[in-house]
């Protein structure tokens, strides 16, 4: 859903672009028409418009913060539950970045059936990091893979974290916490009802009904000042948050179409600090 959102925002949205997903579309595959199709006849509706925003907002945000990153050196790029993320699939080979997705084996095995259905090659720049996330620990699989644990990373988490209880995130920003020091995050967490404006919380009622029917139920809300608690906890600091309206650049904003801010969740950036030295026994 959230690649259909991504798609349908060049098709069904107007000017300005807040995010360019151009392989989004072929990444579905069959499913395209139908998804795509949702957006192109009830865009307006006030659901579909948010979702649209939401995955077009947090990916924009996302990726440039990565490419910040890159641009201070980091060459490495690791994608929490990247289902169908595309950035792999849409970088200029030249700019040094090795991917890893890291995800459930039959997940990646579906993605990469529907990139060979499309006829999108996949780069010589991306990993594929198959993780069973209740046996396995994340260290030991990007090593498994090829990870440089010497060197920073650049970490994206999106679209998960409100379907996991605080102790689950906590886990793995503990394991994120262990990469090397400068290493960076950015997540995207739900808001507690008190934060959400009226259009976000109608916005949750109606989907988080939807999922819980189909068994992934919400189990997780912060105020930014639980989530930077949590963050610190495991290792990081320089903690930024932002909501939809400033997350992006306030042009961007400027539209003619149904694309509106939203309070519904909030974007988190933090860094790996470096560990201060234990104390001799």
């Amino acid at each position: 859903m959230a690649a259909a959102a991504r798609a349908a925002h060049l098709i069904v949205d107007s000017p300005p672009v807040i995010f360019a997903d151009t392989v989004a579309y072929s990444l579905l595959g069959d499913q395209a028409k139908e998804l795509v199709g949702y957006h192109r006849t009830q865009g307006e509706h006030p659901i579909l418009a948010a979702v649209r925003a939401t995955a077009t907002v947090r990916s924009r945000y996302t990726e440039e913060r990565l490419a910040e990153a890159v641009r201070r050196g980091v060459t490495q790029y690791v994608i929490l539950g990247a289902g169908l993320d595309s950035y792999a699939y849409r970088a200029d080979p030249e700019d040094g970045v090795r991917v890893f997705e890291v995800d459930h084996p039959a997940t990646q095995r579906w993605k990469r059936h529907l990139l060979a259905e499309a006829g999108v090659a996949i780069p010589d720049t991306v990993t594929y990091a198959p993780i069973d996330f209740e046996t396995e620990s994340l260290s030991e699989v990007l090593l498994r893979e090829g990870f440089d644990a010497s060197r920073p990373a650049f970490v994206s988490w999106l679209g998960v974290t409100m379907y996991l209880t605080s102790e689950a995130i906590g886990d793995t920003l503990a394991a994120v916490g262990r990469l090397a020091p400068g290493s960076e995050i950015v997540l995207d967490y739900t808001l507690v009802p008190e934060l959400r404006d009226a259009a976000a919380q109608m916005y949750a009622d109606a989907v988080s009904s939807m999922s819980a029917e189909q068994g992934e139920p919400w189990l997780s809300a912060f105020r930014p000042e639980e989530m930077s608690a949590l963050l610190e906890k495991r290792g990081f600091g320089l903690i930024e948050h932002s909501l939809h309206r400033e997350a992006v650049d306030a042009a961007l904003w400027e539209r003619a179409d149904p694309l509106l801010p939203s309070n519904l969740s909030g974007l988190a950036h933090a860094t790996v600090l470096v560990r201060s030295p234990q104390p001799a026994r």
